[in-house]
C-alpha cells in the first residue's frame, strides 16, 4: 500500500464542525454538551469521548479588522509517538496505515500515555464493569483505521466540505502542501507546513497560517531520551530478566521521570501542550 497521510489546511476551514459529527456518529461516541465557553468554540479541548474539536482563534489584521484562525483538533499520530514509548504495557502501536491505536484489552488504564503525549490528545475514558467496580482505558482518535481497512476514508474526511481535510498519497498531499503554502503567504506571511522531524514527523500534516504555537502546538516536539530508553532497551530487557509485574514497578518509576521533565522536551516558547 501506497504511503497516505491526512493533511489539514486551516486556511481552508471555515470551522462547520462537520468533521466533529461525523467522528461522534462513525466511532458512537457519546455526546458531550458544554456550558458556553466565551466563544464560538463548542469544547474546551478534547476529552476520551471526543477526539476531533474545531479549535477558533481570534487574530487582529493588519488593517485593524480580525480573522478566526481554525484548527482541526485531533490526534496527529507522530511517527516516533510519545504515547507507545511510556505504555508499559505494550497497548499502543502502530498499524500499516501510520495510525497510532490503542488496544483497549491490553490497557489498564495507568495514564502514563495521557501524562507524556505530546499533543495532549490521549484521555482516559472511565467505564463499570458488571459488579458496578469502575476501571478505566485510554482513548483518541484512530484516524479511523477500521474504514482504512475497507478502503474508506476516515469520517471526518468525507464529512469535510471545504476540502481542509484530505487523506491521500503522502508524497502527492505534501507537493500540493507546498504549492499551496506558496500560495496563502501574503495574506499568511508566517504560514508553514507542520510535520515536526523532531518526532519523524506524523501522518496527519498541517498547513497553518502562523506559527504552531499560536494553535497550541509545541514548535519543535522530541521524544524524551528517558522515554526511548525506557520503551526500546530497559522494558524489553526488564521483562525478559524480571518478569513483566517487577517491570510494571519499574515501568511507574520511570513514567514519572518522564512526566518530570516532560514540559522540557516538547518543544515550544511556552512549552505549549
Amino acid at each position: 500500500m501506497a504511503d497516505y497521510i491526512k493533511f489539514v489546511d486551516v486556511t481552508k476551514c471555515d470551522g462547520c464542525r462537520a468533521c466533529m459529527v461525523a467522528c461522534k456518529n462513525w466511532n458512537d461516541l457519546p455526546a458531550e454538551p458544554e456550558g458556553f465557553l466565551g466563544s464560538y468554540q463548542s469544547h474546551e479541548n478534547l476529552t476520551a469521548n471526543t477526539w476531533n474539536v474545531i479549535t477558533f482563534n481570534e487574530q487582529e489584521t493588519s488593517n485593524g479588522g480580525f480573522e478566526w484562525l481554525f484548527r482541526h483538533q485531533s490526534c496527529l499520530h507522530c511517527v516516533q509517538a510519545a504515547c507507545e514509548k511510556a505504555c508499559p504495557e505494550d497497548a499502543i502501536s502502530h498499524t500499516k496505515f501510520g495510525s497510532v491505536v490503542i488496544n483497549a484489552d491490553k490497557c489498564v488504564g495507568c495514564g502514563y500515555c495521557v501524562e507524556n503525549c505530546t499533543f495532549d490528545v490521549v484521555k482516559l475514558a472511565t467505564y463499570k464493569d458488571k459488579n458496578g467496580k469502575e476501571y478505566r482505558k485510554a482513548q483518541k482518535c484512530t484516524l479511523c483505521t477500521d474504514r482504512l481497512e475497507e478502503g474508506l476514508q476516515p469520517a471526518c474526511v468525507t464529512a469535510c466540505h471545504t476540502d481542509c481535510l484530505i487523506y491521500d498519497e503522502k508524497e502527492k498531499v505534501l507537493s500540493e502542501a507546498n504549492k499551496r503554502l506558496a500560495k496563502i503567504k501574503d495574506r499568511f506571511p508566517n504560514a508553514n507546513v507542520y510535520n515536526p522531524q523532531g518526532i519523524e514527523g506524523t501522518t496527519t500534516v498541517y498547513l497553518l497560517a502562523d506559527k504552531p504555537s499560536v494553535y497550541g502546538l509545541p514548535e519543535d516536539p522530541k521524544i524524551p531520551l528517558s522515554q526511548v530508553v525506557w520503551k526500546d532497551y530497559a522494558q524489553p530487557l526488564g521483562k525478559a530478566m524480571f518478569g513483566v509485574t517487577t517491570m510494571a514497578v519499574v515501568g511507574a518509576v520511570i513514567a514519572n521521570a518522564v512526566k518530570k521533565d516532560k514540559g522540557d522536551h516538547k518543544g515550544g516558547e511556552d512549552n505549549h501542550e
